[in-house]
Order: C-alpha cells, then sequence, then structure tokens
C-alpha cells in the first residue's frame, strides 16, 4: 500500500520528498487505469494548479514543508458534499442541472483549513443507498485488490475508498449511513472510520437518512484516521493508551459471523488467535438484540422514511431518470405512515438502551466488518436477487452500528497475496476516542503478521 498521510509529512519535514513530486504521483495514479471510473471531476486540474503554485524561487525545505495537519495533499470528495462553485451531484442524472453551491459546506471547509487540498469528485451509488458500490449512470469504480477479476469497490463511498487504495488521494470524504464508510474500506483494503454521527456536522451534504447519515473518511492508517477525524469533528482525540492486555472485547454470536466465506473466516478467526496472543481479553457474547433489527426495519427503517420524505417530488417528476434499484428502496418510504415513524423512533431508543446495557464494562465489540470478499462486478449485474442479496450481506454487520448511535473502524486483516477483509472494532456512541485508541494497538498486532 501506498505511504499514509503521516509518512508522506514526515517525507515532506526531512526534505526527503517534496510536495510537487507527491502531487504528481497522485495525478499520475489518477489517470490510469486503477483510476477508471473514480472521479466524476478530474482531480488534475487541481493538482497542476497546487504543483504550479510552488514557487520556484523557494527552497528544497521550504517547498517541503508541510503546510497544516493535511500538509497540501490531495483529498478526494465523494459528490455528496458541497463544494463552493460546483454542483452536488450525488451520483446521480436528476441532479445533473444542480446549480454551484454558493459556499462549501462545513466539512470541506474543515479540510481546506487543515492545509486539504480539495482534488476532485468521486464516483459514488446514486444517492448513497446501496452498499455494494455500483451506478449504472457514471460506471463503477473496479476495486483495485484483484488485478484479475473486476471486483465491485463497496459503497457507497465507491470511489472514495478507490482514491485512497491506489495513492490518488491521501484522504477520501464519504459519508455512512449503514456502512457505506466501512464497507469499502473493508472491500478495499483501507482502512474506514465512522465517528459518532453528531460529531461532525452534515450542513452542506445531500441527506440520505437524517438520523443515521455520518460524515467521515477513509484513510490508510489509523493515526491518519485519528488525524482526519479531529479535523472534520474540531475535537482532539483523547488517547488514554490502555494497555491491550486490560482491554475486555466482546464477540458477538449472534448473526454477525453467520454466513462468512472461507477468506473472511480464515483471516477473522487468525485475527482473534493473534489478539489473544497479544493479550486482549475476547469473551463471546449473545447480543441477541441484533437478531431484532430486522422486524425493527421492517417496514423500510429511517433511510427509506427520510429518503423518501426528500425524494418524492423528484421522484413524481422523474423517477425513469433514477436508478431502478435506488428508487425501490427509496419508495419504501411511501407506505410508512406518521405513526409508523413515531414508532420506529421508539422501538429504536428502546434496542439502544438495551444493548448499551449488554456491552456495559467492554472497551469495544469486534466483529467481521462484512462476511465476504468482493464480489464481481459481472455477478451482482446479474439480477435483482443476487444484488439485492449481496447488499443485504455487506449492510448486515455494519448498520448496527449506525442503527446504535455508535461509532467503528474497519482495519484490514489479512495477509499479503489474500483479498482484503476488514475487522471492525466497535461501540456505542461517544465511545470514538476509546475506539481509535484500541484500534492503533490492534492495527499494530495485525501489521506484525
Amino acid at each position: 500500500m501506498t505511504d499514509d498521510l503521516h509518512a508522506q509529512r514526515q517525507a515532506l519535514a526531512e526534505g526527503l520528498t517534496s510536495l510537487p513530486e507527491l502531487l504528481g504521483q497522485a495525478m499520475e495514479v489518477s489517470q490510469s487505469a486503477a483510476c477508471l471510473n473514480v472521479y466524476l471531476d478530474s482531480p488534475v486540474p487541481a493538482l497542476q494548479q497546487a504543483i504550479a503554485n510552488q514557487s520556484p524561487n523557494q527552497s528544497p525545505s521550504e517547498v517541503s514543508r508541510p503546510i497544516g495537519p493535511l500538509a497540501g495533499l490531495p483529498v478526494s470528495i465523494k459528490d455528496l458534499f458541497d463544494v463552493a462553485g460546483q454542483p452536488t451531484r450525488a451520483g446521480s442524472k436528476v441532479l445533473s442541472g444542480a446549480a454551484p453551491a454558493p459556499q462549501d459546506c462545513t466539512a470541506i471547509a474543515r479540510l481546506r483549513a487543515a492545509g486539504g487540498l480539495i482534488a476532485g469528485r468521486t464516483h459514488m451509488v446514486e444517492f448513497a443507498f446501496s452498499g455494494v458500490g455500483t451506478n449504472p449512470h457514471h460506471g463503477t469504480p473496479v476495486n483495485p485488490a484483484d488485478p484479475r477479476l473486476a471486483r465491485v469497490p463497496g459503497g457507497s463511498s465507491s470511489g472514495a475508498a478507490v482514491s485512497v487504495a491506489t495513492g490518488a488521494a491521501a484522504v477520501g470524504l464519504g459519508s455512512d449511513t449503514g456502512g457505506s464508510i466501512r464497507i469499502p474500506a473493508a472491500l478495499c483494503g483501507v482502512v474506514g472510520f465512522k465517528s459518532t454521527a453528531r460529531l461532525v456536522p452534515a450542513q452542506g451534504c445531500i441527506p440520505l437518512s437524517t438520523t443515521l447519515d455520518t460524515v467521515c473518511a477513509l484513510t490508510r492508517s489509523v493515526r491518519d484516521a485519528i488525524t482526519v477525524h479531529q479535523i472534520l469533528a474540531a475535537r482532539s482525540v483523547q488517547r488514554v493508551g490502555k494497555p491491550l492486555s486490560s482491554c475486555r472485547l466482546a464477540l458477538p454470536q449472534t448473526l454477525m459471523q453467520d454466513d462468512m466465506d472461507a477468506t473472511v473466516a480464515a483471516a477473522f478467526e487468525r485475527s482473534l488467535r493473534l489478539l489473544r496472543q497479544a493479550g486482549a481479553q475476547i469473551e463471546e457474547v449473545p447480543l441477541q438484540e441484533i437478531a431484532e433489527l430486522a422486524a425493527i426495519n421492517a417496514s423500510g427503517g429511517f433511510s427509506a422514511a427520510e429518503s423518501y420524505a426528500w425524494h418524492r417530488r423528484l421522484l413524481a417528476e422523474r423517477q425513469k431518470d433514477y436508478d431502478p434499484r435506488v428508487a425501490l428502496r427509496i419508495l419504501r418510504g411511501a407506505d410508512m405512515s406518521a405513526a409508523d415513524y413515531i414508532e420506529l423512533i421508539a422501538a429504536r431508543t428502546r434496542w439502544v438502551d438495551q444493548v448499551n446495557e449488554r456491552l456495559a464494562g467492554f472497551d469495544a465489540i469486534i466483529s467481521p466488518t462484512v462476511p465476504i470478499v468482493a464480489p464481481s462486478i459481472a455477478s451482482v449485474l446479474q439480477d435483482d436477487t443476487e444484488f439485492f442479496r449481496v447488499n443485504s450481506l455487506l449492510l448486515r454487520n455494519t448498520a448496527v452500528v449506525n442503527m446504535l448511535d455508535g461509532c467503528g473502524v474497519s482495519l484490514p486483516c489479512h495477509q499479503h497475496g489474500e483479498l482484503p477483509v476488514g475487522l471492525m472494532l466497535w461501540h456505542g456512541a461517544l465511545k470514538d476516542d476509546q475506539v481509535l485508541d484500541l484500534a492503533l494497538q490492534v492495527e499494530q498486532v495485525l501489521r506484525r503478521f
């Protein structure tokens, strides 16, 4: 994998490379076959301008000096966020004529202030409503993990994940409503951190579910994830450095380990063994409440209800221009009454309280991020039955964290030569620092083997 943000910053500070050199490398990758369908708007103009802005009269040390936490390095932007002067289209056709945004959304403004170069807008699932990563309007980015077979990147932050995995961007800004950061992180072999939703403002982001949407990012390491979260949330992560040998991890037995394919099962079991050898206390817990989510969300859940409220007029006028698989899921919200929605809110509140009570005393919960490796693009496009089967599997584990109003991070846990597999550490609301602190140690254990 390409060096992470921290390594690139260090190389700049030590004069081992220059910002124009790093930007040139990112530009070269962005124009390669590995980035086909990754960007909706080419990052080349932004990268070229940034290179040109480096004064020829500066000394090498001045050119190399990092500026801000993001050091002038490229950040890719999911096509869900307002960037001043650009239309926000959410990967759709129906917003192709949208007016340019009058100003940056909060997340973009904070990334710019931290020294990030806003490079280009990335492909995504239309209106962020799928975990698979396909888009019939603009093409689907190909997962870079397998040069022999075109596999799905995961979604909905598909282009964001591929931009980071290939080295076209140091950071990929995205969103996570049911797993849209962690799923592509797992399938593409990078790190995806979903913070507690309330910590990062969603102003200037086209919503899927105002209840569940989380503004967050993909990176190449946990230390980068901490840096970017601090920027997006405008807060400092408090690290206590609790040793792994003093940590209690809950391992849910309900659903989250079901239907693992052979690659995921082997990588996950190996990871558990390595963490136990490193001293982690991993305790099996039933957590049967997870099985209740199907009934709670039977009518479509928050995403259907809240997306339909946003889309109903557009659908009435231009349904034929939607991805049919996206429109089908949004339209489930048309059958939900106000009473249904109010009952859903109450059911979630009760469920969150029950789960938090079960998990009290644990430092984090551990599970596979998703139970399968990335399937081929061709296989999920063959018919709706297979598409929705895969989509349901990919979202099953990650969506639990969103429903909990929690936080979670997906870490690569595969070995060299294996397809990417993600290990997820997660917990309830505002346990972000605890999860990130632990993730740093878990990452070190997994990377030693």
